[in-house]
Protein backbone atom coordinates (compact mmCIF):
# COMPACT_ATOMS: atom_id res chain seq x y z
CA UNK A 1 0.00 0.00 0.00
CA UNK A 2 2.69 2.49 1.03
CA UNK A 3 4.68 2.84 -2.19
CA UNK A 4 1.64 3.53 -4.39
CA UNK A 5 0.12 5.90 -1.85
CA UNK A 6 3.39 7.82 -1.45
CA UNK A 7 3.77 8.22 -5.20
CA UNK A 8 0.16 9.33 -5.70
CA UNK A 9 0.17 11.91 -2.88
CA UNK A 10 3.56 13.27 -3.97
CA UNK A 11 2.22 13.83 -7.47
CA UNK A 12 -0.85 15.62 -6.11
CA UNK A 13 1.22 17.81 -3.79
CA UNK A 14 3.32 18.96 -6.75
CA UNK A 15 6.01 21.22 -5.22
CA UNK A 16 4.44 21.40 -1.76
CA UNK A 17 6.57 19.88 1.02
CA UNK A 18 4.57 19.99 4.27
CA UNK A 19 6.43 19.22 7.50
CA UNK A 20 3.48 19.39 9.91
CA UNK A 21 0.55 16.98 9.94
CA UNK A 22 -2.73 17.96 11.62
CA UNK A 23 -5.22 15.18 12.44
CA UNK A 24 -8.76 16.40 13.10
CA UNK A 25 -11.10 14.47 15.38
CA UNK A 26 -14.89 14.14 15.44
CA UNK A 27 -16.66 17.43 14.76
CA UNK A 28 -13.41 19.31 14.16
CA UNK A 29 -13.13 18.84 10.41
CA UNK A 30 -14.08 22.43 9.53
CA UNK A 31 -10.62 23.57 10.61
CA UNK A 32 -9.38 22.25 7.29
CA UNK A 33 -11.23 25.07 5.54
CA UNK A 34 -8.83 27.56 7.16
CA UNK A 35 -5.88 26.28 5.13
CA UNK A 36 -4.85 28.69 2.37
CA UNK A 37 -4.14 27.72 -1.25
CA UNK A 38 -5.51 24.24 -0.53
CA UNK A 39 -4.88 21.06 -2.46
CA UNK A 40 -7.60 18.55 -1.61
CA UNK A 41 -7.16 14.78 -2.01
CA UNK A 42 -10.13 12.54 -1.23
CA UNK A 43 -9.19 9.34 0.56
CA UNK A 44 -10.99 7.21 -2.03
CA UNK A 45 -8.64 8.58 -4.73
CA UNK A 46 -5.47 7.38 -2.97
CA UNK A 47 -4.43 3.82 -3.94
CA UNK A 48 -5.17 1.28 -1.16
CA UNK A 49 -5.89 4.09 1.31
CA UNK A 50 -8.33 3.33 4.17
CA UNK A 51 -11.65 5.17 4.29
CA UNK A 52 -13.19 7.12 7.17
CA UNK A 53 -16.77 6.01 7.86
CA UNK A 54 -17.74 8.02 10.96
CA UNK A 55 -20.05 11.04 10.97
CA UNK A 56 -18.01 14.23 11.43
CA UNK A 57 -15.04 12.87 9.46
CA UNK A 58 -14.95 14.16 5.86
CA UNK A 59 -12.35 11.74 4.55
CA UNK A 60 -9.76 13.81 2.71
CA UNK A 61 -6.26 15.26 2.90
CA UNK A 62 -5.79 19.00 2.55
CA UNK A 63 -2.34 20.45 1.88
CA UNK A 64 -1.60 24.16 1.89
CA UNK A 65 -0.50 27.09 4.03
CA UNK A 66 -1.35 27.86 7.64
CA UNK A 67 0.28 30.97 9.11
CA UNK A 68 2.72 30.87 6.21
CA UNK A 69 3.83 27.31 6.98
CA UNK A 70 3.20 24.28 4.78
CA UNK A 71 0.90 21.79 6.47
CA UNK A 72 -0.98 18.61 5.64
CA UNK A 73 -4.35 18.08 7.28
CA UNK A 74 -6.34 14.86 7.74
CA UNK A 75 -10.06 15.64 7.71
CA UNK A 76 -11.08 12.29 9.09
CA UNK A 77 -9.09 9.58 10.85
CA UNK A 78 -9.30 5.79 11.05
CA UNK A 79 -10.62 4.11 14.19
CA UNK A 80 -9.96 0.55 15.23
CA UNK A 81 -13.68 0.13 15.98
CA UNK A 82 -14.37 0.61 12.26
CA UNK A 83 -12.72 -2.76 11.77
CA UNK A 84 -9.27 -1.64 10.63
CA UNK A 85 -6.25 -3.67 11.63
CA UNK A 86 -3.99 -1.49 13.83
CA UNK A 87 -1.08 -1.88 11.37
CA UNK A 88 -3.08 0.18 8.83
CA UNK A 89 -2.57 3.26 11.01
CA UNK A 90 1.16 2.54 11.24
CA UNK A 91 1.32 2.31 7.43
CA UNK A 92 -0.48 5.64 7.06
CA UNK A 93 2.03 7.35 9.38
CA UNK A 94 4.92 5.72 7.51
CA UNK A 95 3.52 7.27 4.32
CA UNK A 96 3.53 10.68 6.00
CA UNK A 97 7.10 10.18 7.19
CA UNK A 98 8.15 9.36 3.61
CA UNK A 99 6.44 12.57 2.48
CA UNK A 100 8.64 14.59 4.87
CA UNK A 101 6.35 15.06 7.88
CA UNK A 102 8.35 15.91 11.02
CA UNK A 103 5.65 17.22 13.40
CA UNK A 104 2.13 16.01 14.21
CA UNK A 105 -0.72 17.85 15.91
CA UNK A 106 -3.35 15.27 16.81
CA UNK A 107 -6.80 16.25 18.10
CA UNK A 108 -9.69 14.21 19.37
CA UNK A 109 -13.08 14.36 21.04
CA UNK A 110 -12.93 12.92 24.56
CA UNK A 111 -14.99 12.38 27.67
CA UNK A 112 -13.97 14.08 30.91
CA UNK A 113 -13.20 11.98 33.98
CA UNK A 114 -13.11 15.05 36.25
CA UNK A 115 -16.04 17.34 37.03
CA UNK A 116 -13.79 20.41 36.95
CA UNK A 117 -13.00 19.74 33.26
CA UNK A 118 -16.23 20.61 31.48
CA UNK A 119 -17.60 19.89 28.00
CA UNK A 120 -16.48 22.52 25.50
CA UNK A 121 -13.04 22.90 27.11
CA UNK A 122 -9.66 21.68 25.85
CA UNK A 123 -7.07 19.39 27.43
CA UNK A 124 -3.39 19.24 26.56
CA UNK A 125 -2.38 15.57 26.50
CA UNK A 126 0.64 14.95 28.71
CA UNK A 127 0.65 11.16 28.41
CA UNK A 128 -1.64 8.28 27.52
CA UNK A 129 -2.83 4.86 28.66
CA UNK A 130 -3.43 2.33 25.90
CA UNK A 131 -6.48 0.40 27.13
CA UNK A 132 -7.53 -0.75 23.65
CA UNK A 133 -5.67 -4.06 23.86
CA UNK A 134 -4.18 -3.39 20.42
CA UNK A 135 -0.97 -1.89 19.08
CA UNK A 136 -0.18 -0.79 15.50
CA UNK A 137 3.51 -1.69 15.90
CA UNK A 138 2.86 -5.44 16.26
CA UNK A 139 4.22 -7.44 13.34
CA UNK A 140 7.27 -7.43 11.10
CA UNK A 141 9.42 -4.33 11.53
CA UNK A 142 11.03 -2.25 8.80
CA UNK A 143 14.05 -0.40 10.23
CA UNK A 144 13.73 2.12 7.40
CA UNK A 145 10.77 3.65 9.22
CA UNK A 146 11.52 3.04 12.89
CA UNK A 147 13.08 0.83 15.59
CA UNK A 148 11.74 -2.50 16.77
CA UNK A 149 11.36 -1.19 20.35
CA UNK A 150 10.50 2.54 20.29
CA UNK A 151 10.73 4.41 23.60
CA UNK A 152 7.57 6.19 24.83
CA UNK A 153 9.15 8.12 27.72
CA UNK A 154 8.17 11.42 26.06
CA UNK A 155 5.53 10.43 23.53
CA UNK A 156 4.05 13.94 23.71
CA UNK A 157 6.93 16.31 23.06
CA UNK A 158 7.83 18.36 26.15
CA UNK A 159 8.90 21.44 24.19
CA UNK A 160 5.65 21.37 22.21
CA UNK A 161 3.62 21.12 25.42
CA UNK A 162 5.48 24.02 27.00
CA UNK A 163 4.89 26.17 23.94
CA UNK A 164 1.20 25.33 23.88
CA UNK A 165 0.74 26.21 27.56
CA UNK A 166 2.38 29.59 26.91
CA UNK A 167 0.16 30.19 23.87
CA UNK A 168 -3.00 29.34 25.82
CA UNK A 169 -2.01 31.73 28.59
CA UNK A 170 -1.41 34.56 26.10
CA UNK A 171 -4.70 33.88 24.32
CA UNK A 172 -6.52 33.61 27.69
CA UNK A 173 -7.87 30.18 26.75
CA UNK A 174 -8.44 27.63 29.52
CA UNK A 175 -6.16 24.68 28.80
CA UNK A 176 -6.35 21.70 31.12
CA UNK A 177 -3.60 19.08 31.24
CA UNK A 178 -3.82 15.38 31.81
CA UNK A 179 -3.62 11.77 30.72
CA UNK A 180 -5.72 10.44 27.84
CA UNK A 181 -6.96 6.86 28.06
CA UNK A 182 -7.93 5.03 24.89
CA UNK A 183 -10.62 2.35 24.78
CA UNK A 184 -11.49 0.32 21.70
CA UNK A 185 -15.14 1.43 21.47
CA UNK A 186 -17.47 1.96 19.71
CA UNK A 187 -19.78 1.98 22.76
CA UNK A 188 -19.54 4.69 25.38
CA UNK A 189 -18.14 3.43 28.68
CA UNK A 190 -20.09 2.11 31.65
CA UNK A 191 -20.09 3.99 34.96
CA UNK A 192 -18.00 1.20 36.49
CA UNK A 193 -15.40 1.51 33.74
CA UNK A 194 -15.23 5.27 34.26
CA UNK A 195 -14.54 4.73 37.98
CA UNK A 196 -11.79 2.24 37.10
CA UNK A 197 -10.17 4.67 34.67
CA UNK A 198 -10.15 7.35 37.36
CA UNK A 199 -8.29 4.97 39.68
CA UNK A 200 -5.74 4.36 36.91
CA UNK A 201 -5.01 8.10 36.81
CA UNK A 202 -6.70 8.99 33.52
CA UNK A 203 -8.12 12.47 32.97
CA UNK A 204 -10.06 11.91 29.75
CA UNK A 205 -11.19 8.92 27.71
CA UNK A 206 -11.65 8.40 23.98
CA UNK A 207 -11.50 5.91 21.13
CA UNK A 208 -8.61 7.17 19.00
CA UNK A 209 -5.25 8.99 18.97
CA UNK A 210 -3.05 6.42 20.72
CA UNK A 211 -2.43 4.33 17.54
CA UNK A 212 -1.41 7.48 15.64
CA UNK A 213 0.85 8.63 18.47
CA UNK A 214 2.54 5.24 18.82
CA UNK A 215 3.10 5.18 15.07
CA UNK A 216 4.35 8.77 14.92
CA UNK A 217 6.86 8.27 17.75
CA UNK A 218 8.00 5.08 16.01
CA UNK A 219 8.59 7.14 12.86
CA UNK A 220 10.51 9.86 14.70
CA UNK A 221 7.71 12.43 14.32
CA UNK A 222 7.27 14.91 17.19
CA UNK A 223 3.76 14.93 18.69
CA UNK A 224 1.42 17.51 20.20
CA UNK A 225 -1.92 16.17 21.43
CA UNK A 226 -5.12 18.09 22.21
CA UNK A 227 -8.42 16.67 23.46
CA UNK A 228 -11.66 18.59 23.03
CA UNK A 229 -13.84 17.63 25.99
CA UNK A 230 -17.28 16.85 24.58
CA UNK A 231 -19.02 15.15 27.52
CA UNK A 232 -18.63 13.86 31.05
CA UNK A 233 -17.86 10.19 31.48
CA UNK A 234 -20.85 7.99 32.31
CA UNK A 235 -21.92 8.41 35.93
CA UNK A 236 -20.23 11.76 36.60
CA UNK A 237 -23.48 13.63 35.85
CA UNK A 238 -27.06 12.56 35.26
CA UNK A 239 -27.38 13.66 31.63
CA UNK A 240 -27.14 11.03 28.91
CA UNK A 241 -24.59 11.69 26.16
CA UNK A 242 -24.13 10.36 22.64
CA UNK A 243 -22.33 11.04 19.35
CA UNK A 244 -24.59 14.00 18.47
CA UNK A 245 -23.51 15.73 21.70
CA UNK A 246 -19.90 14.92 20.86
CA UNK A 247 -20.23 16.79 17.55
CA UNK A 248 -22.10 19.68 19.17
CA UNK A 249 -19.51 20.27 21.89
CA UNK A 250 -16.62 19.84 19.45
CA UNK A 251 -18.10 22.60 17.31
CA UNK A 252 -18.45 24.78 20.41
CA UNK A 253 -14.75 24.40 21.22
CA UNK A 254 -13.52 24.71 17.64
CA UNK A 255 -12.86 28.47 17.76
CA UNK A 256 -10.47 28.15 20.72
CA UNK A 257 -8.84 25.07 19.22
CA UNK A 258 -8.31 26.95 15.97
CA UNK A 259 -6.60 29.84 17.78
CA UNK A 260 -4.26 27.48 19.60
CA UNK A 261 -3.27 25.54 16.48
CA UNK A 262 -2.80 28.68 14.37
CA UNK A 263 -0.45 30.24 16.91
CA UNK A 264 1.42 27.00 17.51
CA UNK A 265 2.07 26.46 13.80
CA UNK A 266 3.10 30.11 13.44
CA UNK A 267 5.77 29.64 16.12
CA UNK A 268 7.13 26.35 14.76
Amino acid sequence: MMENAIKYIQEKLNNHKPETLIILGSGLGDFGEEIENPISIDYHEIPSWPQSTVSGHKGRLIAGLLEGKEVLCMQGRFHLYEGYHPSVIKEVLCVFKALGIKNMIVTNAAGSLKKEIAPGEIMLIEDHINFSGQNPLVGKNDEKYGPRFPVMAEAYNLDFRTRMKDIAAKEKITLHQGTYLMVLGPNFETAAEIRAFQVLGATAVGMSTVPEVLSAVYCGIKVLGLSVITNYGTGLVQEFHGHSETLQQANRASANLSKLIHQFVKEL
